[in-house]
């Protein structure tokens, strides 16, 4: 009963929103528009909304600025520095590591820049002092089974590009700084003792879970052969898939990404030296050839991608989908068909990935973005489950090698464990 509630409290919130671009106010169809980034960054931190809710007095955790940065032309979007929260692990995970990459969509042109740089996603101007640290985060072990101890960072985001670009347009005052940002973030936390690290762990949402797929192997470049590390994505798996137009609004968006920052240098190799720079800004060209472990997180019908890419307003300019956008009840039978079409695309899309032992897969039939920051959706008394596993447990066997971890689920609607979202006028 207490997380339909907070479903009913983030439906009003959010719902302003999703009502602007269900009209289509203020929607360019050759740009992701703020508006789009706002709602994602709404989606991926309705958690850190929600958690006084949910969690009775969550852990919050200082904002660290990274000093040396600005030397290193590591900035942010408007040349500020950037930032993480880090607290300490204790006890057997003094030396175990999480790094968490802050997610929040991007930016494609000069216009949806210079507006996120007016934000917490351009700016440490905008960062919050304090984050709540919940879910994958959580210092408490009846909340995060596996990684309560350890040493956990939340790396901010402000670069608008996953961490990839390196450019600038002084006309606009914009730096394009995020593969800088990461390397500058990794060196400082390296000083601050992951050096050490006897296990590490990368993980990210949304954008950032995105990071965590392009930056994995450099993340296990970084230490000593006998340390053990992993990568995990949490609603990263954005991807090339035809709008209901038949149109392309995630490629030609991310077109826009790579092409404008720079992005394209700083992909991995193992997928430039064959494919095109946009091509290789998705996850699914690039995940079947990591080096290291990766664990994929997904909603097989992920909200993001069913409201900004698959049926944006340019995609449904008569507005066919605005009913089934706000609630996965009121889809028409045709609509579903074109969504089991997706969930079917992004099972093959990780048919070779999926074969690798080493390993794993958390791919739930829910309507959802962002599960591991949630404590609602990552550990508690009503996670979602596939196979009576919740996420964190499952996460937690395939990090230690407890067990092998392939959890696919079911089609809609079998799932009754899914914590739906759900958005009411």
């Amino acid at each position: 009963m207490k997380h339909i509630c907070d479903w009913v409290l983030m439906a009003l919130i959010g719902f302003s929103l999703l009502g602007k671009w269900a009209n289509g106010s203020d929607f360019d169809d050759a740009e992701f528009h703020p508006n789009t980034t706002q709602m994602l960054s709404y989606l991926e931190n309705f958690s850190n909304y929600s958690q006084s809710a949910a969690v009775y007095n969550p852990l919050y955790v200082g904002l660290t600025l990274i000093p040396g940065a600005a030397a290193k032309g590591a900035v942010c979007l408007d040349g500020t520095l950037p930032g993480y929260h880090l607290h300490r692990g204790f006890g057997a995970g003094a030396n175990s590591w999480l790094v968490h990459l802050e997610g929040g969509g991007w930016c494609n042109s000069i216009r949806t820049c210079v507006y996120r740089k007016t934000t917490r996603r351009g700016s440490s101007h905008y960062f919050e002092k304090y984050l709540a640290f919940t879910g994958i985060l959580s210092n408490r072990a009846e909340e995060n089974p596996d990684f309560f101890n350890w040493n956990r960072v939340k790396v901010r985001y402000c670069d608008g590009a996953s961490f990839t670009g390196d450019s600038e347009d002084r006309a606009h005052g914009l730096q394009f700084r995020g593969q800088k940002i990461w390397l500058a973030a990794m060196e400082e936390l390296m000083s601050k003792g992951m050096r050490y690290a006897n296990q590490a762990l990368l993980s990210g949402c949304s954008a950032g879970g995105l990071a965590s797929i392009l930056h994995c192997d450099e993340f296990r470049g970084l230490f000593r052969r006998r340390t053990k590390v992993k990568c995990f994505a949490d609603a990263g798996m954005f991807l090339d898939a035809r709008d209901v137009s038949g149109g392309h609004t995630l490629r030609n968006m991310y077109q826009g990404v790579v092409s404008l920052q720079g992005s394209g240098k700083n992909l991995p190799r193992t997928c430039t030296n064959h494919l095109d720079p946009t091509s290789c800004f998705f996850p699914q060209n690039i995940v079947s050839n990591l080096r290291t472990p990766m664990f994929l997180l997904n909603a097989a019908y992920d909200s993001w991608q069913i409201i900004a890419s698959l049926a944006p307003p340019s995609a449904d300019h008569r507005g066919a989908w605005k009913a089934c956008q706000k609630n996965p009840a009121k889809c028409t039978p045709s609509q579903i068909n074109f969504l089991q079409g997706f969930r079917n695309q992004m099972l093959n899309s990780i048919k070779r990935f999926s074969m690798s032992k080493q390993n794993g897969l958390f791919i739930n039939s829910c309507f959802a973005h962002c599960q591991s920051e949630r404590q609602d959706t990552w550990f508690a008394d009503n996670s979602p489950l596939i196979g009576n596993k919740a996420i964190a447990l499952a996460v937690g066997d395939w990090f230690f090698d407890r067990s092998g971890v392939k959890q696919i689920d079911c089609p809609y609607p079998c799932d009754k464990t899914c914590h739906n979202l759900v958005f009411r006028s």
